[in-house]
């Protein structure tokens, strides 16, 4: 039979441990609580992202720009074509052979710029012919003075022995008229010299003649002679003399004539706003107004010239290109209307409500798809719920009562009828 002292010991053995038991409850509570923290960190993250990629609903305006608000209307139309204020056909000033052409269709020259040369053989043998002449009346002219100084001192000894007796008065009589004769061949002279002289400009003038130059800046737009061809300033009605050498266009002079009807020109005034349109390209619409209206009427069309400027000249913009012109009549100022007057140009009205501060800046968020993009911009005038702003263009969707969680590149939904 088992002892005391061995049921004392099976006791002992069954008895639990308690600091084993805690040890255990302590590890498993610091499990839980490490489960629980890690569980609210990624429910967190998971509420940011889906907040973060959930569209913001909002309402959609269009900004307009600012003549939008009262266009100028059209009250005639009127056909024509583009001229040139500038244009020549550039000849010789004298008849000769071209001897150079220098220049091609397209090209563009310079005022001064040389475009051809003539056969100068006969003008340069007459430049150096009146050199020549201009030398040799120089040299006459030097040696009449050299003569006349001779003649005065010889005079003036003369002039001295006669008061001695020593000479007779008809020796001083013949000094005095030697001196007289060398004066005036002296002033001859000068005059032969001047003769000369304008003799050598005359040659040097058809020698220049021999080069024809660009009368002013434009652009060559057609050829008429080449080298080896006769060059004539006059038609002398023969197949083997051209007139002219080449026609310049001063591109900077482009406008557009058009013949309004005389029962209508009372529509149209000098400064008024017109746009132009060339049938080349009949979707661009070209701003312009008038120059002119030419002071006569047209007895068998029964119309009037008028002269219309393009507000600004494109390279496309050729001569005689066939144009359509619409005069346009200025807008009147109706209420409710935004003032357009006094606003900058590249303004634009959108809603109030959609200019908002971020960041220290004036912004607008514009819609791109499914995106607001913010955008700085200038505020200007309000007028009623609109606001007049720069920085955006005419036609860009934004974004009314942007929320304030809106941010740059923000996801959105625009509400469906909520498109202005």
């Amino acid at each position: 039979m088992p002892t005391d002292s061995d049921r004392a010991q099976l006791l002992h053995q069954l008895r639990i441990d308690r600091s084993y038991r805690e040890e255990i409850t302590g590890g498993r509570r610091t499990w839980w609580l490490a489960a629980g923290i890690a569980t609210a960190v990624i429910l967190g993250a998971v509420v940011f992202l889906v907040l973060r990629n959930s569209a913001i609903e909002v309402s959609e305006a269009t900004a307009v720009a600012a003549s939008a608000a009262s266009e100028p209307t059209a009250i005639l139309q009127a056909t024509g074509y583009v001229t040139a204020e500038r244009e020549a056909t550039v000849s010789s000033q004298i008849s000769g052979e071209l001897s150079r052409v220098y220049i091609q269709e397209g090209e563009y020259v310079h005022r001064g710029q040389v475009l051809a040369r003539l056969e100068d053989s006969a003008q340069r043998a007459a430049l150096e012919q009146a050199n020549a002449q201009l030398a040799a009346a120089r040299a006459q002219l030097r040696q009449y003075q050299v003569q006349l100084a001779q003649a005065r001192r010889d005079l003036g000894r003369e002039e001295a022995l006669i008061g001695q007796h020593l000479v007779s008065e008809q020796a001083l009589e013949t000094e005095q008229t030697q001196v007289a004769t060398l004066a005036a061949q002296v002033l001859t002279q000068r005059r032969s010299v001047a003769v000369a002289r304008a003799g050598v400009q005359a040659a040097q003038v058809q020698e220049d003649y021999t080069v024809v130059r660009a009368p002013f800046s434009g652009v060559v737009v057609d050829k008429a002679a080449q080298m080896g061809e006769m060059i004539s300033p006059i038609f002398g009605g023969g197949g083997f003399t051209q007139t002219g050498i080449a026609t310049i266009v001063d591109m900077r002079s482009l406008e557009v004539d058009v013949d309004v009807n005389e029962a209508y020109i009372h529509r149209v005034h000098p400064g008024q706003q017109a746009v132009a349109v060339l049938d080349a390209y009949p979707d661009w619409k070209i701003p312009a107004h008038v120059i002119a209206i030419v002071p006569t009427a047209n007895k068998s069309k029964a119309t009037v010239k008028v002269r219309v400027a393009f507000q600004k000249l494109d390279p496309r913009i050729l001569p005689d290109m066939g144009v359509r012109v619409s005069f346009l009549q200025p807008p009147s100022r109706q209420p409710g209307n935004p003032t357009t007057a006094s606003l900058p140009p590249g303004t634009v009205w959108v809603p109030a409500s959609a200019v908002v501060r971020r960041g220290g800046r004036t912004v607008v968020f514009v819609v791109q798809r499914n995106e607001a993009r913010e955008r700085s911009v200038t505020p200007g005038a309000s007028e009623g719920d609109l606001r007049a702003v720069r920085g955006i263009a005419s036609g860009t969707a934004v974004v009314q009562s942007p929320p304030a969680r809106l941010r740059d590149g923000g996801r959105i939904n625009v509400r469906a009828g909520d498109r202005g």
